[in-house]
């Protein structure tokens, strides 16, 4: 049976809340999507039935493997939407998120695989986020927050934390871009605000931008 669009909604939200023990809480998801907690309690008692969770009254909610690999699908569709929208039809990666949110609940697997092998199966979104593959997979990656490196540290633009517009706008303007080569040079005591070169260049980023930008050494 078919997922519904408020059920895909719920599944992502659980790929992104869920910890590293495969837990997360009524809560977190009442917050994460801006539901009421009884609502959340009554789809999550529906997913128990389709086996996506182990549902017990006041304990975190356990995801299964099968809902694990249910909620990969749901942001697979959505990242690969991400990318064929940037690489095949030339949107700035800051104004993607709100149209894939709309193409990620089409139903058809087969249309999702087409835009995979036209890609030329991508391993990443354009945001650096790994995009699963058909079976739910997902690449693991050794990041860091760019506001934990230290002074002098060199290390590589990798990914970011949120693809919010306006924040991506910021990284646009300051030319840091994917796969860009950073270095610290200088952190200030004050509020952590950072100065980066990038390409010779120097730029200052606040610790709000610094705590979103992930980086790999």
């Amino acid at each position: 049976m078919r997922t519904t669009l408020t059920e895909e909604n719920y599944l992502k939200a659980l790929f992104h809340l869920v910890d590293n023990e495969g837990k997360v809480t009524i809560n977190e998801l009442s917050k994460f999507l801006n539901v009421k907690m009884p609502s959340v309690n009554n789809m999550m008692k529906k997913f128990a039935e389709k086996k996506w969770v182990i549902y017990e009254t006041y304990k975190p909610l356990i995801v299964t493997e099968n809902g694990r690999r249910e909620a990969a699908l749901v942001v697979r569709k959505h990242r690969l939407t991400e990318m064929f929208l940037v690489k095949k039809m030339n949107f700035g990666w800051e104004n993607v998120h709100e149209i894939a949110e709309q193409l990620e609940h089409v139903h058809s697997q087969v249309f999702f695989d087409k835009m995979d092998e036209i890609l030329d199966y991508p391993k990443f979104d354009p945001h650096g986020e790994p995009i699963p593959d058909k079976d739910g997979n997902i690449i693991s990656q050794d990041l860091q927050k760019l506001s934990n490196c230290e002074e002098g540290e060199a290390v590589v633009f990798a990914s970011v934390t949120l693809s919010d517009d306006a924040f991506l706008s910021y990284l646009n303007e300051r030319k840091l871009l994917l796969n860009t080569q950073v270095k610290v040079v200088k952190i200030e005591s004050f509020d952590k605000s950072m100065t980066i070169e990038i390409d010779g260049k120097k730029e200052i980023l606040s610790k709000k931008a610094t705590e979103k930008i992930l980086v790999k050494k």
